[in-house]
């Protein structure tokens, strides 16, 4: 259904008349038609069940959990600036800024979709009539064969926005926005822990190579003593071999400490953004030591809101419920409203003036009254995709919780295992220098010394282990508990009201009664 208005004189009472008309036709169309509901389920933030607290007593579990920052407080320059070069240089993190660029410029596209569309132009167009078509020109007296047509203008379209199908559409991509929002902190939470955790274990192989290189050491003073207490014939040549071995076994383990440290600082270099062998210079001098400490826990119901993967999820579900309602809108009729203007002149003299001036308004109104069912499909196309997007809430919920209370428990669990690993290795400390002191005096047999002397270097073994792995669970434990992020407000996308469709459309007018009347 179209109709159109054109132009009359300005002056006449025919062209008063119909103008009042028309804009007070559109005008209450605007007013009547706005205040339709807009279509489509109102979304609502489903309610989660995090449950009453954690199910291991915590003495850190109270209060706000302030995990922004946690890598500065263990006092590592170096790891501060790995952390701080990868944040500005790391290419996975480049890559998801460009996709928040993406995802802010299809917002602001759709955004742009509520407002007219106004396109200005001007042309000169030389033609010729056919003097034997069929309408001879040579019949119509002070018409010329040939004519050049001056014409400047500008037309605009609107697509009122009835049933709120604009409006869908803008949540959605709002909400997709601050999912992607969302997953790039995921990103950057995961470029810190895999930063921490490579300069981690670097750090634990230096400090299991320095075991292992003190226990070569007194591998080699046992093996010194025993050719010594050999020459005295006080033991066998065996004894000696049996103590030659022990240290070439404890000697082939050092390449693949030695291995594991170099790979580590080659994925620092990637990480960084940078050649893989940026950071081996730092080889060449100490790392320091691992240093460990409490993270704050919070609260069980705190991590929902700080998890990106789970304010991810959430907002993934806000855009498919407000996609029912753009595919719900195509049940009803679309109403778009064209304003056409300017001047038109067969001479640049009068090419600008009053009398050259033209004018048209289009209303139309379309409505898809069959067509097989499609768009009734894609309605129920858009409800299935919203209800797994609310199974996929709910699982990254569910895994959410899942991931903190694992991490939880290994995390303090590593420490016990640590505090008690280092108390067994004073232990076996003090148990090897007394035996030591009692083979040299011959008291006891090598075999005894050497028993004793294992039992040693696996504590110390044990005790670099126990380290590394508390601090790999401390990165881990950061990441579980959505490291110290909470997602922005959610601002609320109000629909245009009655008032703002009416000062469109008397933008509108106004531009076009001006150029009726040559201003």
């Amino acid at each position: 259904m179209t109709f159109m208005i054109t132009s009359h004189s300005p002056n006449s009472a025919l062209y008063r008349t119909r103008s009042r008309l028309r804009l007070a036709t559109l005008t209450a169309a605007c007013l009547l038609l706005t205040a339709c509901a807009t279509v489509g389920p109102d979304y609502q933030e489903p309610p989660v069940d995090s449950g009453e607290g954690w199910s291991l007593p915590l003495a850190n579990a109270s209060g706000q959990a302030n995990l922004s920052n946690w890598w500065s407080e263990l006092n590592d320059p170096v790891l501060d600036r790995l952390i701080a070069t990868a944040l500005t240089q790391n290419l996975d993190l480049r890559q998801a800024a460009g996709k928040i660029d993406e995802a802010r410029a299809m917002r602001d596209r759709i955004a742009g979709e509520r407002l007219p569309v106004v396109e200005i132009g001007a042309s000169v167009n030389r033609q010729r009539q056919s003097e034997n078509g069929p309408l001879p020109i040579n019949s119509m007296p002070g018409l010329d064969a040939t004519q050049t047509i001056y014409d400047a203008g500008f037309d605009a379209a609107w697509e009122v926005d009835l049933f709120g199908a604009r409006q869908r559409a803008l949540e959605g991509a709002h909400a997709r926005l601050q999912a992607t929002e969302a997953e790039a902190q995921g990103v950057r939470i995961r470029i810190i822990a895999e930063v921490a955790r490579a300069w981690f274990t670097a750090v634990g192989a230096e400090h299991e190579l320095r075991v292992q290189t003190s226990t070569l050491d007194t591998l080699q003073q046992t093996l010194e003593l025993t050719r010594l207490r050999h020459t005295q014939g006080d033991v066998s040549a065996t004894d000696v071999d049996v103590a030659y071995a022990q240290w070439a076994t404890a000697n082939a383990l050092l390449p693949d400490i030695q291995a594991r440290q170099r790979a580590a600082m080659l994925s620092l270099g990637v990480l960084l953004g940078s050649p893989p062998e940026r950071e081996l210079y730092l080889l060449d001098g100490q790392m320091g030591s691992l240093t460990l400490r409490t993270l704050p826990i919070g609260e069980r119901a705190d991590i929902l809101r700080r998890r990106p993967d789970v304010l991810a999820a959430e907002r993934h579900l806000a855009a498919s419920t407000a996609d029912i309602g753009v595919a719900t809108a195509e049940l009803f009729p679309k109403l778009t409203i064209g304003f056409g203007g300017g001047f038109q002149a067969l001479s640049t003299g009068n090419w600008f003036d009053p009398s050259s001036s033209r004018f048209s308004v289009l209303p139309l109104v379309s409505w898809r009254l069959f067509d097989g069912g499609r768009v009734r499909a894609e309605i129920r196309a858009s409800e299935a995709a919203a209800h797994q997007a609310a199974w996929a809430y709910e699982q990254a919920v569910l895994t959410a919780l899942g991931d903190a209370e694992r991490t939880i428990s290994d995390y303090h669990a590593g420490l016990a295992s640590l505090e008690r690993r280092t108390a067994a290795l004073h232990a076996s400390r003090t148990s090897y220098e007394r035996s030591r002191t009692r083979y040299a005096a011959g008291d006891i047999t090598l075999i005894e010394l050497l028993v004793v002397q294992r039992n040693y270097h696996d504590a110390e073994k044990a005790v670099a282990h126990a380290q590394l792995n508390a601090a790999v669970q401390m990165i881990a434990l950061y990441k579980a508990l959505g490291g110290g992020w909470n997602a922005p407000e959610k601002p609320a996308l109000t629909p245009p009201s009655a008032e703002e469709h009416y000062r469109i459309y008397k933008t509108l007018a106004q531009t076009q009664k001006e150029i009726s009347h040559g201003n």
